[in-house]
């Protein structure tokens, strides 16, 4: 059981923007983005997204949930991969509808389903004047 209780309603603009309160604003799906970096190099490794019970877990136990929209499950990072992410700061943005965390990356130091470090390993080019994905 979570020792967090269930994060408040998002309040006025103000509280949300400029007050302290953790009242993160979870989209229809009950989700909210959540942007993951390595907490050194700063490089982004990957995007996932949040529930209210993953967002709550990763606060209680320091390491990284989300919620698997194509599996309709939590995840916690790195339960199979040994990837595990390690919480080393979080951030919200300013009305609270994206989160960004800084880990620490265990295992092989990967995090894409791929085998690759990052999951934003292709890039786009418009050399032909159409958009074609390379690979970094």
């Amino acid at each position: 059981m979570s020792v967090y209780p269930p994060f408040p309603p998002p309040g006025s603009k103000a509280e949300l923007e400029e007050g302290s309160i953790l009242s993160p604003r979870f989209g229809a799906d009950g989700l909210v983005t959540c942007i993951t970096t390595d907490a050194v190099t700063g490089e982004i490794l990957m995007v996932a997204h949040m529930n209210a019970e993953a967002l709550a877990k990763t606060l209680e136990t320091g390491e990284a949930w989300y919620w698997s929209r194509s599996r309709g499950e939590l995840w916690h990072k790195g339960a199979t991969s040994g990837q595990v992410q390690t919480v080393l700061e979080m951030r919200l943005d300013c009305d609270q509808d994206a989160i960004l965390l800084k880990a620490k990356v265990a295992g092989d130091g990967g995090c894409c389903h791929t085998g690759r470090r990052s999951c934003f390993y292709r890039k786009v080019e418009l050399s032909s004047g159409e958009p074609r994905l390379v690979i970094d």
